[in-house]
């Protein structure tokens, strides 16, 4: 017998979450040891530890209560690890020592993970004055070069780390280059960008007025306000970025408007924090929630969610104290504000389970009210927690109640906070829950719609084979239980198939009870026009959202698994849920983008040199050809021979960094030789390096050692058609999917963000 309900569950589990030894041999031999070993750590700041370890089990027992992938992997393991998702670091001075400072800060914190934001703002534009050195500002976006680069080589070392974000206010002078900068497909290629949109802009826009650009006083050029909002919405239309952030909302909703001033935000949008602000994530599992799920009783126990919430907020109070922290910074500002992200996920299952149809005034209504019941619950188990505990240390009781958040609290809430104080200044987050609601049995995520109500993915084998298994919405394999062959009711709907104001009308009324921010995807049709597009994010900000990204497939971007809607059955996968690779080798334009190489290997007279030309696909730079070339007569006929193979391999499209790895694979019986500190078996294994290098710095693979260990050519169907959307750098299908704003594989669970 098994808790989990759907081989995924299981896989992303061990993949992911599962305690293993330095060799890898598995601490937790099943889930309920994982859960087990999360409430004992979390429980050991209790005085009664006991107590408190049966309750959190129970908690997180079958899956209701959801920790964030760093609390469920990292708790109890005594690893030197942050078990916050969220950082913003400190503000950026505008001076050369004070940005490096700044880079050692972002290089440490991001050497423990953790998404990390930050607000280039701060830095002055282009081509203004430096004093005293004789010389104009390289400006903000040459630093974030430079950022880009630190989070790579920090990648390299063989670990996903975090994404970043960064922002912008939109009136800063360099805010049009900002704007742009993506539209170069190898350039930042590890941040996500937002655009800090304040109320005068919006006001400006509605006016068709002018707008400023100034940095310290200094006014550097009036434009158009409408053009410059045009010029956001173009880009977002044609590259997916930069996103939107409404953040004179964000401040003043903010129950600590009256210390701290918020300019940034981790990189999905779900936690606007201030300078070195930290913040824990974590998800009450709606769809486990319900009681007589499609009958006519059907409805989320209430009870039971609120007991859920009250010892999901007492767990994740514990965690402030139970975590490490990368900086002082940040473990005295987590202390000082004891600040908690408690979301929900599961929610498009539960409200399937209640026959209501994602997008619609019910479904809104219900949302809203589900929301409002968990913020109630969780201000309230805050305050019982600093009766017990004491209030985070800058409480201040009149200044935190006149904050915009809490005059809609109800009074009762407002009266339990004068009296008694209250342990978490903020509570409530929608995060990314891409990966734990795959772990959770494939529940909706977050507060998105279903996906797809099922799909095929390919699953490598520890012998490298790939076989197939089908992977099915949560909700509608409890259908499927209950109901056999029936056909799915109209009310079933996925994430293709809604207008995009749909998407809007559930963001808006979630936002309305959480005090923090939402991680949502607003996806919009190919061919909705630029006009129609730009009503989604004024709409999003009429209504109350404090952000808005949207997902628009285009050739750029990618397109996405196209799903069916239907009211027959659940729709079969059909060959674009496979992983497909290009049946026709790529055409070659006139001219390439390259980089050549110099490899000298220890005690051989001559050099080689290695040219890797690259061609950008779909926005995605990826390796089209390989020259090798060398003096040594006694190389030609291997490096002629390695040039072709390797090219051809190339050109075929797919995901062939398998080529690296058979290519390091390969030992001389003659003897390697030690190169930079490190035993290479081969010339042929030192070649691989290089390209393995070259395609780390393309973004191609992530780092060292992580691209494909076999030809996964062999094991899937050529179909002659073009990839939907981008590889996988994990496990190399082409499920990438964009949910809840950032890139994620439904096969392996694999995103930047989590």
């Amino acid at each position: 017998m098994t808790r989990f309900s759907a081989p995924i569950a299981a896989q992303i589990w061990d993949m992911k979450y599962r305690f293993k030894d330095d060799a890898g041999l598995p601490i937790d031999t099943t889930v309920e040891d994982s859960w087990r070993r999360i409430a004992r750590a979390l429980a050991s700041v209790e005085k009664d530890t006991a107590h408190w370890e049966e309750r959190f089990y129970a908690a997180l027992e079958d899956f209701k209560y959801l920790p964030a992938g760093r609390i469920t992997a990292g708790a109890g393991t005594g690893r030197s690890v942050t078990l916050f998702n969220c950082f913003v670091m400190g503000t950026i001075p505008d001076d050369m020592g004070g940005i490096f400072d700044m880079l050692k800060e972002a290089a440490l914190t991001m050497q423990q993970g953790g998404g990390i934001g930050y607000d280039f703002s701060t830095i002055r534009p282009r081509g203004a004055e430096v004093k005293g050195v004789a010389a104009d500002a390289s400006g903000p976006l040459s630093f974030m070069d430079v950022w880009d680069a630190m989070c790579r080589t920090i990648m390299s070392a063989g670990s996903r780390r975090g994404a970043m974000m960064a922002t912008m206010r939109c009136d800063h002078p360099d805010i049009e280059s900002f704007i742009e900068a993506k539209r170069d497909p190898a350039r930042l290629r590890m941040f996500n960008l937002s655009v800090l949109v304040s109320d005068a802009f919006m006001a400006a826009v509605k006016a068709d007025g002018p707008w400023e650009l100034k940095f310290d006083g200094k006014v550097y050029h009036t434009l158009n306000a409408r053009d410059l909002w045009n010029k956001i919405m173009r880009s977002t239309y044609d590259y997916a970025e930069p996103g939107v952030i409404f953040i004179d909302r964000i401040n003043a909703m903010n129950n600590l408007a009256y210390c701290e001033t918020i300019s940034a935000t981790n990189p999905c949008g779900e936690q606007p924090l201030p300078p070195y602000g930290a913040c824990l994530l974590g998800s009450i599992n709606l769809a486990r929630l319900v009681t007589d799920p499609f009958g006519a009783g059907a409805a989320i126990d209430e009870t039971a969610l609120d007991d859920l919430v009250a010892t999901a907020v007492r767990m994740m109070d514990n965690v402030v104290d139970a975590s490490r922290f990368p900086l002082r910074q940040q473990a005295e500002e987590a202390a000082n504000k004891r600040r908690i992200g408690l979301g929900v996920t599961g929610l498009a299952d539960a409200l399937l389970m209640l026959g209501l149809r994602y997008g619609s005034a019910e479904a809104a209504a219900q949302t809203e009210a589900w929301m409002k019941r968990i913020a109630r619950a969780s201000y309230l188990a805050s305050v019982e927690l600093a009766k017990e505990k004491g209030a985070f240390p800058l409480f201040d009781a009149d200044k935190f109640l006149a904050s915009g958040n809490m005059h809609q609290m109800d009074e009762d809430v407002r009266a339990a906070i004068a009296g008694h104080g209250i342990r978490n200044a903020l509570l409530t987050s929608i995060a990314p829950t891409g990966t734990i609601s795959l772990y959770a049995g494939n529940v909706s995520s977050g507060i998105e719609p279903v996906f797809a109500y099922a799909y095929t993915r390919k699953v490598l084998q520890k012998d490298g084979s790939r076989t197939e298994e089908e992977v099915v919405d949560y909700a509608v394999q409890m259908w499927r239980d209950l109901k056999g062959d029936v056909p799915l009711p109209d009310y079933f709907v996925n994430a293709q198939t809604l207008a995009p104001m749909d998407h809007v009308r559930m963001q808006a009324a979630a936002q309305k009870w959480i005090d923090s921010s939402i991680s949502k995807t607003i996806n919009c049709p190919e061919d909705i026009s630029f006009e129609a597009f730009k009503e989604v994010y004024l709409e999003a900000y009429e209504t109350g959202c404090k952000g808005c990204t949207t997902y628009r497939p285009n050739d750029v971007t990618g397109s996405v698994l196209s799903v069916s809607e239907t009211t027959e059955a659940a729709p079969e996968a059909d060959a674009g849920a496979d992983v497909v690779y290009l049946s026709e080798p790529l055409d070659r334009p006139q001219t390439l983008e390259g980089l050549t190489y110099k490899l000298k290997w220890p005690g051989s007279e001559h050099a080689i040199y290695i040219t890797i030309n690259d061609i950008i696909i779909a926005g995605h730079r990826r390796p089209f050809e390989v020259f090798i070339n060398s003096k040594n007569m006694e190389h030609y006929a291997w490096t002629v021979a390695l040039t072709r193979m390797i090219s051809a391999v190339f050109r075929r499209g797919g995901d062939v960094s398998f080529v690296v790895e058979e290519l390091k694979a390969v030992f001389d019986p003659r003897g390697g030789a030690w190169m930079k500190g490190k035993y290479i078996p081969s010339i042929l294994a030192a070649i691989g390096g290089v390209i393995e290098g070259h395609l780390i710095s393309i973004g191609f693979i992530e780092g060292e050692g992580m691209g494909l260990k076999s030809d996964p050519q062999a094991e899937v169907v050529v179909v002659g058609e073009r990839p939907r959307g981008p590889a996988c750098p994990s496990c190399g299908s082409y499920e990438m999917r964009m949910v809840e704003g950032c890139m994620t594989c439904a096969d392996c669970g694999h995103s930047k963000c989590s």
